[in-house]
């Protein structure tokens, strides 16, 4: 099926193509501007091999409310087949796409101009948004980035619910608040989990090889810093990987040397391709309680369909799905993720 964009003076355009089981949705506020260019030069749709063949039984309709994930690249995402499985088992009228983003201005304007209802943003511009949105939330405006956006009647107000899926991936297993935690990295991701944390009343300790970064990030935070390098000992109740080592296609990588872990930690790898990483693996041979990465991605995705809903998150099908999306990925490659 195909809708033609109007041919007079409106500012909207829309080409909406519909194929079986997916839908890709291409859009571009511009008047006079083909919408050839606006494809090729500003927005680029992608759609997950995995929406395509996932049965979700959605309906889609003049009231289908429009939500999406703005990256580049996002052709790897699981975003779009864990909220449309979300939007389909509680019965929102809503469809979740992934749009490969080159200029989030552009993006954000269509956005306004389309009545999409919210997106989640990634890299590379989770920093560009801020400065392109209405309002951004208290604890996104400490952390210095915005991952999640909702659409209020033309007014677009920044989230980031990093933090809080970690959090409530580590809550399901332990007490946060007065827990010693150490985190290894000084990226935004240790940083949307650092605030998260120090909320619930942790205290945090930053690991990092830079110095200069991980000693920032610990001020910040009101913590301590300890160089990677040379690290003797690890006395935290919890450890959390958020850099990206022992991820596809280095698994065999660990970000510290597994001496350091010890049978009474917690130990947690924000890492989810592939779900057990050599970290993990290594953390449960020393005795250690794990936590995989898919948990804190599936809780920051709650939070997000809990915003734009106002309805509780299906969480374990949520948690479902994405484990069965990434299986699939492991049986396609011939990996594996167990």
């Amino acid at each position: 099926m195909q809708v033609p964009a109007h041919k007079h003076a409106l500012k909207e355009r829309l080409l909406l193509i519909s194929n079986l089981s997916f839908v890709t949705i291409y859009c571009l506020v511009a008047p006079c501007a083909s919408i050839e260019n606006v494809l090729l030069e500003i927005m680029s749709p992608t759609h997950d091999k995995q929406f395509e063949r996932t049965e979700l039984n959605m309906e889609i309709d003049a009231q289908t409310s429009l939500y999406a994930v703005f990256g580049n690249p996002v052709g790897h995402s699981l975003s779009p087949v864990m909220h449309n499985k979300a939007f389909a088992e509680t019965g929102f009228n809503g469809v979740y796409l992934a749009f490969r983003v080159i200029d989030i201005k552009a993006a954000l304007y269509a956005v306004r101009a389309m009545d999409m209802k919210g997106i989640s943003v990634t890299i590379p511009h989770k920093i560009a948004v801020m400065n392109l949105l209405d309002e951004i939330d208290d604890q996104s405006r400490r952390i210095g980035a915005v991952n999640t956006v909702i659409n209020r009647e033309g007014r677009l107000r920044g989230y980031n619910s990093d933090g809080q899926g970690a959090v409530r991936a580590l809550m399901e297993k332990t007490k946060v608040s007065g827990a010693e935690i150490a985190v290894i990295g000084a990226g935004g991701a240790a940083r949307a989990i650092g605030f998260g944390l120090i909320d619930q009343g942790a205290r945090v300790t930053i690991i990092n090889r830079g110095t200069e970064k991980g000693e920032g990030l610990a001020k910040d935070l009101g913590g301590d810093f300890k160089p990677l390098s040379g690290l003797g000992n690890i006395s935290a109740d919890i450890l959390i990987n958020t850099t990206p080592v022992g991820m596809v296609p280095r698994t065999e990588d660990m970000p510290l040397l597994p001496g350091l872990l010890r049978k009474d930690m917690l130990v947690m790898d924000i890492v989810y391709n592939p779900v057990q990483t050599a970290l993990l693996k290594h953390a449960r041979q020393t005795g250690c309680r794990t936590i995989d990465g898919v948990a804190m991605f599936v809780y920051q995705g709650a939070f997000q369909f809990t915003l734009w809903t106002g309805m509780e998150a299906p969480v374990e099908t949520m948690r479902k799905t994405v484990y069965a999306a990434l299986n699939a990925q492991a049986d396609e490659t011939g990996g594996i993720n167990d």
